[in-house]
């Protein structure tokens, strides 16, 4: 066998790294599908002050990642996941140090020195860009608005799922990725779950077998027996009462009034759903925007 010359040896390892260029482009292609089918990416408006189309709900299962608010024209801070815990950036948490700082925090604006919050396990929120590259895969997250301790505020983080050394299959990913967000259950399937199908009450009652007439002793000619006396009918059961009435413009006070405490609520964007065993009461605005 002769031995390659020069030329050739270069051309096989041409050939070899585009290979291996590709092969390593197709693997981030697969894991970026499967990763997109489980979590479906939300859409929000540009300068970031509300969702436009939501996607999936996710379900945050590690402390901490740190967020920065949304509409701020800070990057979204940075977190990564390696050994079962989330670390940020040094960087990300600084410009909320700098603004409490006594005497210089209250110089300095909100953009040059955002807020920042740390999300804990159980807190959900959307993603709305997946990135899968060569070594991992960067989640951009987008929160609701904060309870009124924080001054309804949105804020925005990435987080990086590094991959190791070799690049793993789509299964491989998304295992990896559950173990700090999973896709919350929806409120329809918990309400399916929730609903006991109760078996119907039985109807009617036994009635009682007419006695037989006794027969004379002896008689000159036999007399047919007399017909059993027919069952009383019971009295068709009262109508049930109107069901209670809600209407568009009503306030939760009055929906929670007439309909009681809701199974489940959720809110999304702008709107809050309070789901019943039928009926789904959709509010904006503090009233009934909808009624499914």
């Amino acid at each position: 066998m002769k031995p390659m010359t020069m030329p050739q040896a270069v051309l096989a390892l041409l050939l070899a790294l585009v290979w291996a260029a590709q092969a390593e482009e197709s693997g981030t292609a697969a894991i970026q599908k499967k990763l997109e089918s489980e979590y479906q990416v939300t859409k929000t408006t540009d300068d970031k002050s509300d969702i436009v189309t939501a996607g999936s709900i996710l379900v945050l299962h590690k402390d901490k990642i740190l967020m920065v608010a949304a509409t701020s024209a800070a990057n979204p801070c940075m977190n990564t996941y390696k050994d079962g815990k989330i670390s940020p950036t040094k960087a990300c948490g600084v410009g909320d140090k700098i603004r409490r700082l006594p005497g210089i925090g209250s110089r300095i604006s909100a953009d040059k020195a955002p807020g920042t919050r740390n999300f804990v396990s159980g807190e959900k929120f959307w993603v709305t860009k997946i990135d899968v590259r060569a070594n991992g895969v960067v989640f951009d997250f987008f929160t609701d608005a904060t309870p009124a301790g924080d001054q309804g505020v949105r804020y925005k983080g990435q987080l990086t799922i590094p991959f190791g050394a070799l690049t793993p299959t789509p299964d491989e990913a998304l295992k990896a990725v559950a173990e700090v967000i999973t896709v919350a259950p929806s409120e329809d399937a918990k309400d399916a779950k929730g609903d006991d199908k109760k078996q119907p009450a039985p109807q009617g009652g036994q009635q009682e077998q007419a006695a037989q007439p006794s027969q004379p002793a002896a008689p000159a000619a036999a007399q047919p027996p007399a017909e059993a006396a027919p069952a009383p009918i019971a009295p068709p059961p009262p109508p049930p009462p109107d069901p209670p009435e809600v209407k568009e413009g009503q306030t939760v006070d009055q929906v929670v009034a007439a309909l009681g405490q809701p199974l489940h609520t959720a809110t999304v964007g702008t709107k809050v759903i309070y789901s019943y065993k039928d009926i789904k009461v959709i509010f904006v605005n503090g009233k009934v925007k909808d009624i499914q």
